[in-house]
């Protein structure tokens, strides 16, 4: 059983939207843009490398953080719907401090319902309450889906940097 290092037992979406603007206010602090410049600067705020690398993964495995003592990997499948949505998703386990399943346990333990969750883009709102890693998949999920709606916010409104400042203003 694994475990995870979330704090809070129950589902928040302001605990949610607080890390997406804490990252958003260091993507503007490091002029990040895009997904892979946002990773970069998290990493370099937490003073902890980020690496992205793409692998064969198991069925219905779409992404994986791996933690290591020294950094952290984020690994993508191969071939994926969207590669952006599931970086933000493993960068939302990162941001939470979520432990995980050890990445044996992930690849061979994945059922039916894993697989549809991972390829539901409603998949957050049918999450069931029931445990820390049901929360830490919701919180991932919640958290990529709103990272992605303000990074195409602000790509699209113009120079993103200045909108990311504008909207750090507006809270």
């Amino acid at each position: 059983m694994s475990k995870s290092k979330t704090q809070s037992t129950s589902r928040s979406y302001r605990r949610v939207a607080a890390a997406v603007d804490a990252v958003c206010a260091v993507a503007a602090d490091y002029d990040a843009t895009t997904l892979d410049e946002v990773v970069a600067a998290i990493s370099l705020e937490r003073k902890r490398e980020i690496e992205i690398t793409s692998a064969p993964l198991g069925p219905g495995v779409c992404g994986q953080r791996r933690f290591y003592p020294e950094r952290d990997i984020i690994v993508l499948a191969d071939a994926l719907p969207s590669r952006d949505h599931t970086l933000a998703h493993e960068l939302g386990h990162i941001v939470f401090d979520h432990e995980g399943a050890p990445a044996v346990e992930t690849t061979l333990e994945v059922s039916d319902d894993l697989i549809a969750y991972m390829l539901s883009q409603r998949a957050h709102a049918q999450i069931v309450d029931d445990g820390a890693d049901d929360l830490a998949e919701w919180e991932a999920e919640t958290f990529a889906a709103m990272l992605m709606t303000r990074l195409r916010v602000f790509n699209n409104r113009g120079a993103g940097v200045s909108v990311l400042r504008f909207d750090e203003a507006l809270g």
